[in-house]
C-alpha cells in the first residue's frame, strides 16, 4: 500500500525463509504463493510492477562436519527452489555457505591464507556444483537465476571489524577475496540481479556486466556498516535488509523501510532521467571512500583495476591472490598520500597481509597440499569439495 501511495515504479520483495520453512518445503511454497498473490493483486489493481526473489536457506551448514554434496539436506533446498519457482518466485538466489567451516576460523585469527583457501578453493568448488543445479531449475521453470552472495564470509568480516574484533583492513581484503566464489555462480549461469547482501556486486558487474542489487544505509535495520553510501554507486536495484515487524511511531518497521527505500530510489532515478547519475555516483563514493578501507575497495576506480587482475589469470586462486595484492597496493598508496584514513592499529596489518598473500602459491594443487595438514578432518570434509 505504501509503495502505491508513494508512486513507486516497482518493488522487488525478497523472501528469505526461516530454516523451518526450507526444511519443510510445503511451508515455504505456501508462503511464496501467498506473497505472489499479493504482488499480482497490486499489479492488477494498481499497476504496481513487482517481482519476488526467493532465497532458500543453505541447510547444509547445520550438519557437522558439513556434507556439501552428499547430504540429504540438499533435497528440501532444491525442492523449495523448484516448487517455489513454480509458485511465483521470479528470481532464484541463495546465500551459500561452502567453505564457512574454514572461513570463520580464518577470520578470527586474521589468517588471510586460510581465508583465501576457503573462498578460492572450497567456495568456488561448492558454488559451481550448487549453481549448476539452481540454473537448471531456473531454466526448466522459466525463472531468472539471480545470484549468490558472500554474505556468510565478507559480511561476517565486516561485522567483526565493526565490533573491533578484527582490523578493518583485514575485512576489506577479505571482501576482495570473496569475489571469485560469487563469480563462480555467474560462470555457472546466474544472470542477476545479484543478491543485495553481497557487497562484492560491483566486481561482478565490472567483470560480467550483470545487473546487481546492493544494500547500504537502508540496511542499518539489520547490521551496521561503513559503506552506506558507496554501496549505491553502481547499484541497479537498491535494497534494505531483514526488517523486524515492530511498531514505530509512524508505522510498522517494514512500511517505514519501504518509504525510506522509495525516497532513495526516487533520487537515483531522477539523477538518471536528468543525465546526472555520474554526479550522484561520485558523491556517493566521495562521502565514504576515504574513511574506511572497506568503503575504499568498493570505489569503482578501485574495483575496475582489481577486477582486471581476476580476469587476466587462469584460475580462481590466482585471481584471488592477484586481486587481493592489487587492492592492498591501492590501499597503501591511498594511506600514504592521505586520501584514506586508517587507525593506528591498522598500519601494521598492511605488511602482515602482504606477507600472507605473497606466501600463497599460484598452483592450486600446491596450495591444497600445503593447507591439508592445517585442516581438522573432524570439522571439514574435504572429499565433499572434490579434494
Amino acid at each position: 500500500n505504501r509503495a502505491v501511495e508513494l508512486g513507486s515504479r516497482g518493488v522487488v520483495v525478497e523472501f528469505e525463509p526461516l530454516v523451518e520453512m526450507t526444511r519443510d518445503p510445503d511451508i515455504g511454497v505456501a508462503l511464496v504463493r501467498a506473497m505472489d498473490d499479493v504482488c499480482e493483486r497490486f499489479h492488477r489493481e494498481h499497476g504496481l510492477a513487482t517481482a519476488l526473489r526467493l532465497t532458500p536457506n543453505d541447510l547444509r551448514e547445520f550438519e557437522r562436519p558439513p556434507r556439501m554434496r552428499t547430504t540429504a539436506l540438499l533435497d528440501p533446498m532444491l525442492e523449495l527452489f523448484e516448487r517455489g519457482a513454480e509458485a511465483g518466485g521470479d528470481l532464484l538466489s541463495i546465500e551459500s555457505t561452502g567453505g564457512k567451516e574454514v572461513s570463520d576460523e580464518a577470520l578470527m585469527h586474521c589468517d588471510m591464507g586460510l581465508f583465501v583457501f576457503s573462498q578460492a578453493v572450497l567456495g568456488v568448488r561448492d558454488v559451481r556444483t550448487l549453481w549448476t543445479r539452481i540454473v537448471d531449475i531456473a531454466r526448466r521453470t522459466g525463472r531468472l537465476p539471480g545470484g549468490d552472495t558472500a554474505c556468510a564470509f565478507g559480511n561476517t568480516a565486516m561485522v567483526l571489524a565493526e565490533q573491533r574484533y578484527i582490523p578493518r583492513t583485514v575485512a576489506a581484503i577479505a571482501r576482495v577475496a570473496t569475489v571469485v566464489r560469487t563469480l563462480a555462480a555467474v560462470e555457472a549461469g546466474a544472470l542477476g540481479p545479484g543478491k543485495d547482501c553481497g557487497y562484492e556486486g560491483p566486481y561482478l558487474k565490472a567483470i560480467a556486466g550483470i545487473p546487481i542489487s546492493m544494500e547500504g544505509r537502508m540496511s542499518a535495520c539489520a547490521h551496521l556498516s561503513p559503506v552506506g553510501n558507496v554501496a549505491a554507486a553502481c547499484a541497479d536495484l537498491w535494497s534494505n535488509e531483514s526488517v523486524q515487524n515492530v511498531k514505530l511511531l509512524s508505522d510498522f518497521a517494514p512500511t517505514v523501510g519501504m518509504e525510506q527505500l522509495e525516497y532513495d530510489v526516487r533520487l537515483m532515478n531522477v539523477a538518471i532521467d536528468r543525465g546526472e547519475e555520474r554526479m550522484l555516483r561520485d558523491l556517493f563514493i566521495a562521502s565514504d571512500r576515504g574513511l574506511d578501507p572497506q568503503a575504499f575497495v568498493l570505489d569503482p576506480d578501485v574495483v575496475v583495476p582489481v577486477a582486471r587482475e581476476i580476469v587476466r589469470v587462469a584460475t580462481p586462486l590466482e585471481g584471488a591472490r592477484s586481486a587481493c595484492l592489487a587492492a592492498l597496493d591501492l590501499i597503501e598508496v591511498a594511506y600514504r598520500d592521505g586520501t584514506l584514513h586508517l587507525d593506528d592499529m591498522e598500519e601494521p596489518w598492511l605488511g602482515t597481509l602482504r606477507d600472507d598473500l605473497e606466501s600463497i602459491p599460484e598452483s592450486e594443487s600446491e596450495f591444497v597440499e600445503r593447507m591439508i595438514p592445517r585442516i581438522d578432518p573432524t570439522r571439514v570434509n574435504l572429499a565433499e569439495y572434490g579434494l
